[in-house]
């Protein structure tokens, strides 16, 4: 296995359902990401030490680029024969992978930035490890 690299993401198809979302991968396998995601004013910060996909949907909601974050066991020829992007972060270190989305990794922690305006989509943040999934839904804050 080579040294763990970034990988541009490809776009791929997209169903939002009351059950989860669905996301089909360039070799026809598909992912489904169960729950009804939690809406999370501006930006999401993920628990210590946890698996972080990001999924930025088109305007639409038929298409999306996703993301792996700080994932550094999946070969990088498998993500690009899936069409999933990833972006490796050190301590400290901020990126931005798509136009309004800013993603951080602080304290062993990933946190998840979208301004919608830029974005003209949505943005959803997956973390999971071998215990739990959680779902979020980045959306406009209230100003409240």
């Amino acid at each position: 296995m080579n040294a763990p690299r970034d990988v541009s993401p490809s776009t791929l198809p997209i169903e939002l359902t009351e059950d989860g979302i669905a996301v089909e991968y360039l070799d026809g396998r598909e992912i489904f990401y169960h729950g009804v995601p939690t809406a999370t004013e501006g930006s999401v910060t993920t628990a210590p030490a946890k698996q972080v996909h990001v999924l930025v949907t088109d305007p639409d909601e038929t298409q999306g680029v996703l993301l792996y974050v700080n994932d550094r066991n999946t070969d990088a020829d498998i993500l690009e024969d899936t069409g999933v992007g990833r972006v490796l972060l050190d301590e400290g270190e901020t990126a931005t992978p798509f136009p309004g989305v800013t993603v951080s990794h602080r304290s062993m922690r990933i946190e998840i930035s979208a301004t919608l305006e830029t974005v003209r989509g949505r943005v959803f943040v997956f973390e999971e490890d071998e215990l739990s999934e959680r779902q979020f839904e980045i959306v406009e804050s209230t100003g409240e």
